[in-house]
């Protein structure tokens, strides 16, 4: 059995959504008990079981699991890069992945877990996977704090030669409904457009960028939920591993884009930033894919504009919204 943390979110549904296609169906779906959209990810899919995040830990550590999981895709943690609750983050996101992979490690499970491109801060040092340079990067929000503390955590006690850490850039696609303010900015323009055929974006504050000219690794989640199983069969790959596309493409790319996709002539309105976000945001990332592609890695990555033709006609304008 494989065990998907986090299976309602995002990532986790579209994880386990690529297993099913690949006939897999023993998966023990793990995810928070409180109200939310998210069980919609899930409506299609097909799982063995489904456990709370809390009640799983406690289960794991009494033993109840040992025999019977073969490894974990650990996906759930708070993913708001705008949660300034501190103690939040670190026992969500710091504290039950320590637990998590102690666990996994005793019992000598496969043990992959979400990172974040959020870890590289403002970018000045780079976005490079190799752990030498894990101590240099400087996390601008608590979110990236949290995800880098636990990747330090694994380096300093040696974890990171017998785990996998996947730091995922800009992910977009379907099943990310119910992220609210943090849903990419594809799903946001596609509802602007809808609902007043203007998308309105910031304007730069960054010299090196035009207004709209800020740039990101942008993935679409079908090709980032086949790296995370590659990544996850494949025991020999151990360490941090980026998740990207390892090209740059500004938030103009994008729109354009979505509007191509939709056929609607494009229109975008510039807009100040506001000012609690500036002395945080990042002007630009851009993963080093090297050591995935070192690893063996051979598919072929989506377009920005196949990715959003993909996701705009096959499920944004289309009857069932959700991954099957």
């Amino acid at each position: 059995m494989i065990v998907v943390t986090g299976a309602g979110g995002f990532i986790g549904s579209a994880v386990v959504w690529l297993l099913n296609k690949r006939g897999e169906s023993n998966i023990l779906a793990v995810d928070i008990d409180e109200y939310s959209d998210r069980y919609k990810n899930l409506v299609n899919l097909q799982y063995t079981d489904y456990s709370g995040r809390d009640v799983f830990l406690e289960r794991i550590e009494k033993g109840r699991f040992d025999d019977i999981v073969d490894g974990v895709i650990h996906m759930g943690a708070c993913s708001d890069t705008t949660e300034r609750d501190k103690d939040y983050l670190m026992s969500n996101n710091y504290e039950y992945t320590k637990r998590l992979a102690i666990w996994a490690l005793e019992q000598k499970k496969r043990f992959v877990y979400a990172s974040s491109a959020a870890t590289y801060g403002d970018g000045r040092e780079g976005f490079s996977d190799d752990h030498s340079l894990l101590h240099k990067y400087k996390p601008l929000n608590l979110y990236g704090e949290s995800k880098h503390c636990f990747d330090i955590w694994a380096l300093e006690n040696g974890f990171l030669d017998k785990i996998a850490g996947l730091k995922y850039f800009n992910v977009f696609g379907p099943n990310e409904y119910h992220k609210g303010n943090m849903r990419s900015m594809v799903h946001k323009s596609f509802c602007q457009i809808k609902e007043t055929g203007v998308v309105k974006l910031f304007k730069s504050n960054n010299s090196d960028h035009k207004d709209g000219g800020q740039v990101r690794d942008f993935i679409y989640v079908k090709d980032a939920v086949t790296m995370t199983l590659f990544v996850y069969d494949n025991v020999r790959i151990q360490g941090v591993i980026n998740i990207g596309t390892g090209i740059d493409r500004s938030f103009n790319d994008l729109v354009s884009a979505v509007f191509r996709a939709i056929d609607k002539e494009i229109t975008i309105d510039y807009i100040e930033m506001p000012e609690g976000l500036r002395s945080h945001y990042q002007s630009y990332t851009r993963a080093e894919m090297s050591k995935l592609r070192e690893f063996g890695y051979q598919e072929i990555i989506s377009t920005l504009e196949d990715g959003i033709t993909d996701y705009v006609r096959n499920y944004l304008l289309a009857s069932d919204q959700y991954l099957k």
